[in-house]
């Protein structure tokens, strides 16, 4: 045994918002002294923090540095301020424990202090916060002193801002609530602004203490704790449906925007907690943000910085009329006001936006109105009270100003664009949007700023500062629209390809963790702060020794492993089936397969295995593998518990199954009805040379074909036109009940069948925190559309399984994540 560790699972609780309110604190300066000077009307704080990046055992010293460096990249090259740095659960307190700055697991995750840390956040303005219990403050007057000194020194010594107080760590006691008041008072004597979350807290008449109640008492972790409940193009239309405290209270706390899993669509959700709740945290996120693509980190920046320049009057908010549709907000003062509509439909909505006190807008004078999200656009100068119609995607949010001030950030009149950087001291760069193959002359609004030069994709051009440049858009014309309703499927018996449409979805899905796939969904990064903070994540012990990752298995690293279990259940479907994908056909004489097993489990391995082999999908010859114990075969596991808690590494045994084939035969697919619980290794070779397995794939949790058992179908026809836009991708919804993992969707292509990568709510899989969501209606399939698709007709076809329900209406839509216009670079020198 090499070392002690914490695992443990997040309990939610749901409180009614309307139990709870929060305190108004405008009062007068000796109100301020005890509960500090955040109040209603403080502008929000931005914030960042780390749960889903570590877990209840805590973070390290390297992981925070390695993340507060990514963070200060971005303050750098984008200008994005990040208010607050919060560590959450594991660092001081975590479940049931409270701890210190002396004891042996802190010294061990930060065996330099936190010096070098607060320093390195307060070289980009950026201050820390600190996830704990309420309580620890013992039984004896020395024991609730030292407790209190300690909480004093995090913001007297390090500058801290925000304790993050939550009942998975305990409740306060009763006759501790004086204690709580106490320390609190005494912390804000150095830190006034001094924010208290209160995350399912019962405070007593303490409650004052707190800066915030939890609203809602949701998570945000995409498809663990919040799910899509209707069908639609992505897995976040369940975040986007979230409404507003009540009163639109400010002094609460949503959890933020989980940048961590499912990651499109992510900007929608977090312009909604900026800009429509936009409490005193905001923009708030968690998780990894470092897992979004590249060019993807300009608008996280940009999200951050409009709402920073802007967020002296966004505190001021007004719910506006139905016609806006849900949860529509406009905040802002007399002049100006950011108004956000949202979409929850298939099909584009239009919206009548009222240019005068209906949205807060009392000045007189023209009103400018520009649109800031999904793409940002000057829409035009309009007369007071005059009515401007906007149209919303499906599935997204909308970020609109109207002022009647002259605007002081950057803008393109002609075209759609986005603001890359905008930073003091760095050139400006945008990026201007227009369809393929189009033109437009277009004028630049400088927003107050000067520039000497103008480069159009890297060309000098004194016609752009001129306002009469002419921009000429690459590519070839797309099919319009791009989003649209393909078909309606009807139902028909279940086909004799049942079983290869089956398997296709089967080996194409994921069941890695949903980090894991977010990692596979962004690509590599060019961005070296990018790279060391996905290190510090994906390589952290705690992480790969859950076995939550599918490459594992192809590593030849006899201690990692890939795991049907998690914290000790059993995840598969009907049995699970382990599925491996080698990416192409290849010639094999010899599979092997390792996996571990506690030395002191009395439940032996099997002796033998049995695996099924295809090149196709269609024929497929069974083999059986024979159990041999290796010599000297021993390595380390962590046994988690179904409830998790400590746990310790235990000794393990490495087994091997393996067998001879005869005539080398060729195949591309392996599956394994009764594969054991953690496989560390699969192997296949030819002539004793082992295969290169880096390509490889493999699932372990979806149920074997004779368990799945389909007894419904429903097919369509669809055409994909052959100038079908870039990233445009099929969405089989399943409106209606068919049952938790029961319907499953694949197309016919060219002969060749064509499974299922995504799925909202996702497939299921093997977790980094706590388990992913399944419901028993309303699944949305996803289909990338393929060159080989192109010109072509696909079938469609959805599979109703044995066990499930089959009242459901299936159609299919084809849309993009963004729209799909082409880019022209301008850079922008003073």
């Amino acid at each position: 045994m090499r070392f002690l560790f914490t695992l443990a699972t997040m309990m939610i609780v749901i409180c009614p918002a309307s139990a709870q309110t929060a305190t108004d604190r405008t009062g007068d300066a000796k109100d301020q002294s005890i509960y500090g000077t955040i109040t209603e009307k403080t502008p929000s704080i931005p914030q960042y923090f780390s749960w889903i990046n570590n877990t209840n055992e805590g973070s390290t010293e390297a992981q925070t540095l390695s993340n507060l460096e990514f963070f200060k990249w971005l303050h750098d090259e984008y200008g994005m301020r990040l208010g607050i740095y919060a560590w959450d659960a594991g660092n001081i307190d975590s479940a049931n424990y409270y701890g210190n700055m002396q004891s042996d697991k802190f010294k061990c995750q930060f065996p330099n202090g936190w010096e070098g840390i607060a320093e390195l956040a307060k070289s980009f303005s950026c201050r820390l916060g600190l996830w704990g219990g309420p309580d620890g403050f013992g039984d004896t007057p020395e024991q609730e002193q030292a407790r209190i000194d300690l909480l004093v020194s995090f913001c007297r010594d390090y500058g801290l801002q925000l304790f993050k107080f939550d009942a998975v760590c305990t409740q306060l006691r009763d006759e501790k609530q004086d204690s709580f008041a106490k320390a609190m008072t005494a912390c804000r004597q150095y830190a006034p602004d001094l924010v208290v979350l209160n995350h399912r807290l019962n405070l007593g008449h303490a409650k004052p203490h707190a800066t915030t109640f939890l609203w809602g008492g949701a998570e945000t972790y995409i498809d663990v704790h919040m799910r899509n409940r209707s069908t639609a193009p992505h897995n976040r239309a369940g975040a986007l449906s979230r409404g507003l405290p009540p009163g639109l209270q400010r002094l609460t706390e949503d959890h933020g925007v989980c940048i961590s899993s499912c990651l499109d669509f992510w900007e929608d959700d977090l312009v909604l907690q900026g800009f429509n709740r936009s409490l005193i945290l905001a923009p708030e996120i968690y998780g990894n943000p470092w897992l979004l693509r590249d060019d993807e980190f300009a608008k996280l920046s940009r999200i951050f910085n409009l709402h920073y320049r802007n967020r002296d009057i966004l505190v001021n908010g007004i719910a506006l009329p139905e016609k806006y549709g849900m949860h529509a907000v406009s905040r802002g003062d007399s002049s100006t006001r950011f108004i956000t509509l949202r979409n929850l439909t298939w099909e584009p909505v239009t919206y009548d936006v009222t240019l005068n006190e209906e949205i807060g807008l009392t000045d007189t004078g023209s009103v400018e109105v520009r649109r800031y999200h999904p793409s940002e656009s000057i829409l035009g100068s309009f007369d007071n009270g005059e009515t401007v119609q906007v149209e919303v995607p499906p599935f997204r949010s909308y970020l609109v100003m109207a002022t009647t001030k002259p605007c002081q950030e950057i803008g393109v009149v002609g075209c759609d664009y986005e603001v890359v950087r905008d930073t003091e001291g760095k050139p400006v760069l945008l990026k201007l949007l227009g369809l393929p193959g189009s033109s437009t002359t277009v004028s630049l609004k400088a927003g107050g700023q000067t520039f000497g030069k103008a480069f159009v994709d890297g060309q000098e051009s004194d016609a752009f500062l001129a306002d009469n440049a002419t921009i000429q858009f690459p590519g070839q014309p797309v099919a319009v629209p791009w989003h649209q309703l393909l078909a309606e499927l009807k139902r028909v018996d279940v086909p004799a390809d049942a079983q290869q449409l089956y398997e296709a979805t089967c080996f194409s899905a994921e069941n890695n963790a949903l980090e894991v796939q977010s990692l596979h969904r962004s690509g590599p990064t060019a961005i070296p702060q990018v790279q060391k903070a996905r290190d510090a994540f994906f390589d952290q012990e705690l992480f790969w020794r859950r076995g939550i990752w599918d490459k594992y298995m192809f590593d030849g690293n006899p201690e990692t492993f890939f795991s049907h279990l998690h914290y000790g259940r059993d995840t598969r479907l009907d049995g699970g089936t382990l599925r491996v994908d080698m990416g192409e056909v290849a010639t094999v004489d010899r599979l092997s397969l390792d996996a571990l097993l506690p030395s002191n489990d009395p439940n032996q391995p099997p002796m033998q295995l049995t695996a099924e082999l295809s090149k196709d999908l269609t024929t497929w010859t069974t083999v059986t593998l024979t159990q041999t114990k290796k010599d000297n075969g021993k390595a380390q596991i962590a046994m988690i518990g179904k409830n998790g808690g400590s746990c310790e590494l235990v000794d393990a045994d490495v087994f091997t199954w393996e067998v001879t084939l005869s005539d080398a035969p060729s195949f591309r697919y392996v599956r394994i009805s009764n594969a054991p619980e953690r496989v560390a290794e699969f192997d296949a070779s030819l002539n004793g040379e082992r295969l290169d397995a880096s390509e490889w794939t493999a699932t372990n949790l979806f149920a074997p074909f004779s368990a799945a058992n389909p007894v419904a179908a429903w097919q369509a026809e669809v055409e994909i036109e052959d100038n079908a836009a870039e990233g445009s991708y099929l969405c089989v919804a399943l409106d209606g009940k068919h049952g938790a993992n029961k319907a499953f969707a694949a197309l016919r292509v060219d002969g060749e069948w064509v499974g299922a990568s995504q799925r909202a709510p996702s497939f299921p899989c093997v977790a980094w925190e706590y388990p992913a969501r399944s419901q028993d209606g309303s699944d949305t399939h996803y289909f990338p559309v393929t060159d080989q698709m192109r010109g072509k007709t696909v079938e469609v076809v959805v599979l109703g399984l044995s066990g499930g329900k089959t009242a459901i209406t299936p159609h299919t839509w084809i849309t993009t994540y963004q729209s799909p216009l082409e880019s022209v670079s301008i850079r922008l020198e003073k």
